[in-house]
């Protein structure tokens, strides 16, 4: 899902949509938390543009965000003031494992988790 065609909304109603299908283990509320923070990065510290990708398997699901700035997430400070802060610790908190990276004209934020184990 390209951002020109589709807004952040969208692109959790899609991940719903996917999740319940192809990976009904997978946490939502996490997952879409991610990609909506994910997606609002993009629009904050880019031109703007970012590309969403799923692909689960029966035990790992990844969610894949491009966009077209080189520079990678940078954690923050949290301001407790309403200055922001937060995004990128609960990205990182959320996913099982996060990974970043370059593209020729970008970066890929890679956000993996692990399907729980049971017993």
């Amino acid at each position: 899902m390209d951002s020109p065609l589709a807004d952040s909304a969208t692109a959790r109603e899609a991940a719903t949509r996917f999740l319940s299908q192809n990976c009904p283990w997978a946490d939502v509320d996490a997952v879409l938390l991610v990609i909506s923070e994910l997606a609002a990065n993009a629009a904050r510290h880019t031109t703007g543009w970012w590309r969403l990708r799923l692909s689960a398997e029966a035990e790992l699901l990844v969610v894949e965000m491009d966009d077209d700035s080189p520079v990678p997430p940078v954690a923050r400070e949290p301001d407790f003031a309403g200055g922001g802060g937060f995004g990128w610790h609960m990205v990182q908190k959320l996913a099982g494992r996060v990974e970043i990276s370059p593209r020729p004209s970008g970066k890929t934020v890679r956000a993996i988790w692990s399907r729980p184990t049971t017993g």
